[in-house]
């Protein structure tokens, strides 16, 4: 995951956190912690991780698509998670 950049990460956190969500319904997630975020931003990303096999794409119509973790993304969340609490701990 370290060859992704910070937004292409955050993509699949708030991806892994719903249910097949539409770019929109991504696009409107996340625009609420990093704010607005266009349309030139958001898809050109969003195919990067397909392409590089961390989330696949679907179509829920014609005219939309969804969005869901695929195995390599939801494994390379999980060790991001074991790898930022080796160097950052527990805060708590």
């Amino acid at each position: 995951m370290f060859e992704l950049t910070g937004f292409q990460r955050d993509l699949l956190y708030v991806i892994a956190g719903a249910e097949r969500p539409s770019g929109q319904e991504i696009k409107e997630m996340i625009s609420k912690d990093v704010g607005e975020v266009n349309h030139g931003r958001l898809y050109p990303n969003l195919d990067a991780l397909v392409e590089q096999g961390y989330v696949n794409k679907g179509q829920h119509d014609r005219r939309t698509n969804f969005y869901e973790m695929s195995e390599k993304g939801h494994e390379s969340i999980v060790e991001r998670r074991d790898w930022e609490d080796r160097h950052v701990g527990f805060l708590g």
